[in-house]
Order: structure tokens, then C-alpha cells, then sequence
């Protein structure tokens, strides 16, 4: 048998057994007192009292068990509630007078009663109790319901978890093969005409950082999410390539304040930004452009924003800059932090674009 079905079993009639004994110290307790206010002279016996009742209490912890494996032998399944129920209703019939026939036969012995004198007073006892005791049949077997559908939705939350996290490390690692393609081509080409241009120092110096960028992509392969201060590092290293391309029409500032460094963000929140700034920012102007890359926290959040100067969301542009890249990152933020992440994005025309992301912040 699992061995995870065999320890939430032990766990449901540990439970169970334990709330029996818990029961008898409190039907104890209420009989005790309420003796001692019923009586005008002498003293009540606690242990006198307290002996028939967590016996009582301990005849339902040992049936406690068989009751919760009728229940998942005849389980009150939809298919086949009406004879779950009836099974149910005739076992806790047998249950109670099970339990009643040994509850009496222990009196009879214990109080040294004639059989003659003890079957009248159990047969009258045993239909003034039967309500109370098969509502007790009934309440652990609603208690073997409820354990079971709280584990099963501890154990649906576990694998949505999972899954939400498998997810992510897949679009994780599309994004990252989305970038290597044409990162790499861009770069090489790069290299290519510096080559051809006989400025082999600049060629060598570009595969060096090239080389120390992709070191540092392989290094955090699987890692969901990195610190703010690593992410600007990586980011540093994928704009000083980029400025070899652009040479001297890109212009990136980048200003975290030094709280923010620490936080924790997805991996590769930024950079697919950025790209989207210079391809569609940077790129389309004659003359020299600037990207700015801020940060700060503000009330326990986060505020990243990424904002170039170029010629913002004209007509047939917006469309264009909700490309591949940010619509990825306004999802990843969306499946990794629900209502608490946003990311918006704001332009006027001819003055650029900024795209804000306001996060929890993570340490």
C-alpha cells in the first residue's frame, strides 16, 4: 500500500482517537460539576465519575477506526449515495448496539447487578441513548469526510503549485532561447564588421563580454528568481554589446537605489525591457538616443521603470511595442504575483515610452 495513504490514515485515527479522549475528559468535567450543584451535602468523586466516562469515550476511539474504513469501503461516492447511505444507516445501528451491549454488560459486572434487574434498565437506556450515539457514528464519519477533502485540496494546491512553477521555468527557458538566436546574430554580425574593419582590439574586446554574458545566462539556467543587484549585472553586460552595435547613438543610464539592490525579481525581468527599448525606441531614430533604467522602494514595493527617449507610440507603433517580449513579462508578472504585481506602460508622442513595474518586494 502507498505509504502516503497509510500515514494520512494513521493521522485521521490518531486525530479521531485523540478528540474521543479529549471528549470523555470534558464529559467528566460537566458531569462532576453538575453533580456538585445538584447535591446539598457531601462531596463527589471525581475519579468515580471520571472512569465510566472515558470509558465511554474509549469504546468510541476503538470503534472510531472501523467506522472510518466502513467509510472508505462504502463511501457516499455520487454514483452510489443511496446504497452509501443505507449501508451507513444500518451499520450505525449495529455500531450503537454494539457499543451499548458492552457499555451495559461492564455496569452489570462492575455494580454486580442479577441479570433480571439489568435487562429492563439496559433495553430503556439503550432507546433513550440511540439518537445521541448514532450521532456520534455519524460525526466521525463526517470527520473522515472532511480530513479527505482536506487533503485532497492540500493536495490539488501542492500541484497547482508545481505546475505553475513548471510552467514558469518553461517560459523561463523559451525566453532565453528566444534571446540567444537573436542576440547572437546581431552580436556576431557586429563582430563580423569590426573584423572586416581591422579593429580587431574592439572584435576581441566584444567576445570577451559576449563570452562573459553567455557564462553568465548558463550560470543561472533554472533559477527563477535573482536579486535586483544580479539582474542589473546581467543587464550591464547585454548593454555594453549593444553599445558596440549602436556605438555612439546609445546612451543607458542606470539608477538603483541602493535599497532595491537586494530584492527579489524574476530572472530576466529587465533585459527583455530594455531590448524592447532599443529595438523600438532607440532604433528608428537618426540621431542618438538614451535609455533610462530606474529603481527604488516605496512602501514595501518595489518600482523598476524602463523609459527611452524616442519617438513614443505614434499610430501603428503600440501594437509593436506590445510584442513578444513585453507581453511575456506582463505575464510571467501576472502568473507570478497575481493582483499584488502590475506593469504599465505610458507614452506621450515624440517624447518616448516608460514602462513601469511595481512588485512585493521579495528578500
Amino acid at each position: 500500500m502507498n505509504t502516503a495513504v497509510m500515514d494520512n490514515r494513521w493521522i485521521r485515527y490518531s486525530a479521531v482517537i485523540a478528540g474521543w479522549v479529549f471528549l470523555g475528559f470534558v464529559l467528566s468535567l460537566e458531569v462532576y460539576f453538575n453533580n456538585r450543584a445538584g447535591m446539598r451535602m457531601g462531596s463527589v468523586d471525581f475519579l468515580e465519575i471520571a472512569v465510566p466516562q472515558f470509558g465511554r469515550a474509549a469504546m468510541w476511539a476503538l470503534m472510531a477506526p472501523l467506522i472510518l474504513r466502513l467509510r472508505e469501503k462504502m463511501p457516499l461516492s455520487r454514483g452510489r449515495w443511496m446504497g452509501g447511505v443505507g449501508f451507513h444507516l444500518a451499520m450505525s445501528f449495529v455500531v450503537m448496539a454494539t457499543y451499548y451491549l458492552g457499555r451495559m454488560l461492564a455496569y452489570m459486572i462492575l455494580q454486580d447487578d442479577p441479570l433480571a434487574e439489568f435487562w429492563p434498565a439496559a433495553l430503556k437506556g439503550f432507546y433513550g441513548r440511540n439518537i445521541i450515539d448514532m450521532a456520534y457514528y455519524w460525526g466521525v464519519l463526517a470527520f473522515g469526510y472532511s480530513f479527505e477533502i482536506y487533503q485532497r485540496y492540500k493536495s490539488e494546491e501542492l500541484r497547482s503549485v508545481q505546475l505553475e512553477a513548471r510552467l514558469i521555468e518553461t517560459e523561463l527557458k523559451a525566453l532565453r532561447e528566444q534571446l540567444r538566436p537573436h542576440f547572437l546574430f546581431n552580436t556576431l554580425n557586429t563582430i563580423a564588421v569590426l573584423v572586416r574593419e581591422k579593429k580587431n582590439d574592439e572584435a576581441v574586446n566584444l567576445i570577451a563580454r559576449l563570452s562573459s554574458l553567455l557564462r553568465m545566462t548558463l550560470d543561472n539556467t533554472g533559477v527563477p528568481e535573482v536579486t535586483v543587484r544580479q539582474e542589473v549585472d546581467f543587464l550591464e553586460r547585454y548593454i555594453d554589446i549593444q553599445k558596440a552595435r549602436f556605438s555612439d547613438r546609445l546612451s543607458v543610464s542606470i539608477a538603483i537605489e541602493p535599497g532595491a539592490m537586494e530584492v527579489r525579481i524574476p530572472n530576466l525581468l529587465l533585459q527583455p525591457l530594455v531590448e524592447n527599448a532599443i529595438l523600438h525606441g532607440i532604433a528608428p531614430k537618426a540621431g542618438p538616443g538614451r535609455v533610462d533604467v530606474t529603481g527604488r522602494v516605496e512602501n514595501g514595493r518595489l518600482h523598476l521603470e524602463v523609459r527611452d527617449d524616442g519617438p513614443g507610440l505614434g499610430d501603428g507603433t503600440a501594437r509593436a511595442r506590445e510584442g513578444v517580449g513585453l507581453t511575456n513579462t506582463r505575464e510571467r508578472i501576472a502568473k507570478i504575483y497575481g493582483a499584488q504585481g502590475h506593469l504599465s506602460l505610458r507614452s506621450e508622442t515624440g517624447r518616448g515610452v516608460a514602462v513601469q513595474i511595481i512588485l512585493p518586494c521579495r528578500t
